[in-house]
């Protein structure tokens, strides 16, 4: 179980670390045949980032993500969220995470989850940090054991009614495919 003090950093859970893998591999390898110019790039700013080289990943990256590439906004929000080369900005994040959930990114959803709890770069609002965390705990293949540890964590500081729109929020976010959720 995650300690009470989870809300003071954002992070990919192992279960949507290793989708995240799987779904990188599958579209690296369609990328390469469809459009060469984004797996050259990811893979550029990929490469880049790990060497700490946060300028390239960003100057990489950030076309794809206004492009609508899910992955480099996920990872956008990331580097913003962190200060990774840029000054730290929540707002700026939660912008790039935004645009990567809905597309169904579950890391983006899963830190979108975290900045509505935190009220970084949104105000904080238990309500949103719950259904982020549903849908995570909804629709990943095996489920998110840190999403659904979190959204009971929040649930624990929400009355019965806030739980309740919570839930009609995730079920709504997920039958419009997590479009102006």
């Amino acid at each position: 179980p995650l300690p009470e003090d989870f809300l003071t950093s954002a992070h990919a859970p192992d279960s949507v670390i290793i989708m995240k893998i799987i779904f990188a591999a599958i579209l690296l390898g369609f990328s390469f045949t469809a459009f060469p110019s984004w797996g050259a790039d990811f893979a550029t700013g990929k490469s880049a980032y790990y060497r700490g080289d946060f300028a390239t990943a960003i100057r990489e990256w950030t076309p794809l993500a206004e492009q609508g590439m899910a992955e480099a906004q996920y990872r956008l929000g990331m580097i913003y969220d962190f200060g990774q080369g840029v000054p730290q900005d929540s707002k700026t994040a939660v912008k790039w995470y935004t645009l990567a959930a809905e597309q169904g990114d579950a890391g983006a959803q899963y830190n979108l989850g975290l900045m509505y709890a935190k009220g970084q770069g949104v105000l904080q609002n238990y309500i949103y940090a719950h259904m982020w965390w549903n849908i995570v705990a909804s629709n990943s293949t095996h489920g998110n054991k840190d999403a659904v540890e979190n959204r009971d964590i929040v649930a624990e500081r929400m009355t019965p009614s806030q739980i309740e729109k919570a839930q009609d929020l995730a079920r709504e976010c997920m039958a419009k495919n997590f479009k102006d959720c």
